[in-house]
């Protein structure tokens, strides 16, 4: 499919300015969840650009430089654990989008959301917006926005959290619920990274 679609259909309807938004790293047990807003311009060729979730780590990381280097206006947000232990996550994953499009340098006319929902019980998408199911794997500007948040999401957890948790292995598994995350937190407990909100069933079960 051709990821200029959706985008030359708001063009022509007079939505000069586009922005994708896409947030990253809503299942995690630890870090923060981030989102991205990108502008880019009209129909550039980025060889490859796709749903980030179907491509490599290697192929990630390469499209993050090219979308940053070339994109009229880019945004990278996040709403911490302890926002998403106090707002849950559906509104965490709102307020870092609108905090990823608030940081845009330009102005978007509309913004292009992944996924069907555009509010929770407290936080709502603010500036104008469509949402768009599957956008990730439909829209350019979309696409863009999940590598950013995808790729910032998983540097930060093997980067800053690895440094300052080291005992947890967050460079292994990005905060995931894996088995060696797991494994992790029966020896040493929850530390202020986790989200806390996220470990009932762990909890549950060494009752």
């Amino acid at each position: 499919m051709d990821l200029w679609t959706y985008e030359r259909e708001q063009w022509n309807s007079g939505c000069s300015i586009l922005c994708g938004v896409d947030e990253a790293g809503a299942g995690p047990l630890a870090g923060p969840v981030y989102a991205a807003a990108v502008i880019l311009p009209r129909e550039i060729d980025l060889p490859g650009l796709n749903d980030s979730k179907k491509l490599t780590p290697k192929k990630r990381d390469a499209l993050f430089d090219q979308i940053t280097a070339a994109a009229e206006a880019y945004s990278i947000a996040f709403a911490t654990a302890e926002e998403i232990d106090e707002l849950d996550i559906l509104n965490a994953r709102m307020l870092a989008m609108n905090r990823a499009i608030a940081g845009l340098s330009v102005q978007p006319d509309l913004c292009l959301i992944d996924g069907n929902r555009d509010h929770g019980s407290r936080v709502s998408i603010t500036a104008p917006h469509r949402c768009l199911v599957g956008g990730d794997g439909k829209s350019a500007s979309i696409a863009a926005a999940s590598i950013l948040a995808k790729v910032s999401r998983d540097r930060y957890a093997a980067e800053v959290l690895e440094t300052e948790y080291p005992q947890y292995q967050f460079a292994k598994h990005k905060g995931y619920g894996t088995k060696l995350h797991y494994e992790l937190l029966d020896q040493y407990g929850p530390c202020p990274a986790h989200r806390r909100t996220f470990l009932k069933k762990w909890e549950a079960r060494k009752l």
